[in-house]
């Protein structure tokens, strides 16, 4: 199927930017060429004298950099393509996590009343492990339209990023949370037997592996996983290159991303296939929660969504997977402007309402109806 509408004009766009700057860093490539080798003035030596003692001097690392722009930008294109969450409850908590930093979280409640303890889900936010955060506007959005529409509560996990807290501090500190829930379940409101747990791009990642790590420890009843465009391999085996040549990007670009993410998450790429930091390649995946999986067609991670399910499936866990035709790695933050981003929503509304019946838990079928 083509690319929706919106997401083409997009990305044209952005072809036109890529070419902009291949432009420009060749350019400057050959202007530094020439800067070194030949004739250099004193004033050009002073000048770049100046250069290095002021990037030497600079009181921001690049990651904070990176992460004050990206947040600034989220904010702005947010409110062009998103839709804000409604009003519900919040609460924020900090929870220790053993030999890695505490962890912020945030509760937000659905504002019916259920009548007792209500079903939860928690949520890690996608960003490629090194941006995003629950006070984001595209990620606050998102955790307050399904709190409210799914009637459940979330738990946004607001994890450390890397570089600077590597694999598997993550991983750690989503255990803790779930720990934390299930040890704290009736001051809260919550009903241990209907917990889900969630995440998007690398938060499907971490989640994933903390549903591996609880399997390995203390076993918490979790009664369904929702995995969004995941990435589950890292050694990037699975990755799915096909869209990329449909829509004529150069695989070297496409392969440096991807190279660089895993870097910055593991430090040691050998780390990748530690089955906590690619859970698809854990060599038992028997006992693990029913998963609902959600990848788009104009997305490389869609193998490693595929290949997820197929391998739960053949280890006897109860798995839909459901491929949105049309659509890329970002669809669901653009319900304000692609119909295909608010189905995407429903679909996982509809899987979420499932921890509201018992028998639907019960009978390992927890599903989403395919996009028509």
């Amino acid at each position: 199927m083509p690319l929706d509408p919106y997401f083409a004009a997009m990305h044209r766009s952005h072809l036109r930017d890529l070419a902009h700057q291949f432009r420009r860093r060749t350019f400057l490539s050959t202007r530094r060429f020439f800067a070194r080798f030949g004739p250099r003035t004193a004033r050009q030596q002073a000048r770049k004298a100046s250069r290095a003692q002021a990037a030497s001097s600079a009181r921001t690392s690049t990651s904070e950099w990176k992460r004050k722009n990206a947040h600034a930008w989220d904010t702005k294109f947010f409110d062009r393509i998103g839709v804000y969450g409604p009003t519900v409850p919040t609460e924020d908590h900090t929870i220790a996590v053993d030999g890695y930093p505490d962890v912020r979280v945030r509760l937000y409640r659905p504002t019916t009343d259920g009548g007792g303890p209500l079903p939860a889900v928690i949520m890690f936010f996608g960003g490629s492990f090194q941006l995003g955060g629950i006070d984001w506007a595209s990620e606050d959005a998102l955790f307050r339209s399904r709190t409210a529409d799914a009637e459940v509560i979330t738990i946004a996990v607001d994890y450390a990023l890397a570089p600077e807290h590597r694999f598997p501090t993550p991983v750690r500190q989503g255990y803790a949370v779930l720990d934390w829930v299930h040890g704290n379940a009736a001051d809260l409101g919550i009903d241990p037997t209907r917990v889900a747990i969630g995440g998007i791009s690398s938060g499907a990642n971490i989640a994933a592996a903390v549903t591996l790590a609880n399997r390995q420890r203390a076993r918490h009843p979790i009664c369904l996983q929702i995995l969004e465009v995941p990435a589950l391999d890292l050694t990037g085996k699975h990755i799915d290159f096909t869209p990329l040549w449909t829509l004529h990007v150069p695989y070297f670009l496409a392969r440096r991303e991807l190279v660089q993410v895993a870097n910055a998450y593991l430090g040691d790429r050998s780390r990748a296939r530690d089955p906590l930091a690619s859970p698809l390649l854990a060599p038992d995946l028997r006992g693990l929660p029913p998963a609902v999986i959600l990848t788009a067609e104009f997305d490389v991670l869609r193998g490693d969504g595929r290949a997820y399910a197929h391998a739960l499936r053949a280890a006897g866990v109860a798995a839909s997977a459901v491929e949105y035709e049309g659509g890329v790695h970002d669809t669901v933050d653009y319900r304000a402007v692609v119909p295909l981003a608010e189905r995407w929503h429903r679909d996982v509304v509809t899987a979420l309402r499932t921890l509201h019946d018992p028998s639907t838990l019960r009978s390992g079928r927890p599903d989403v109806t395919p996009p028509g």
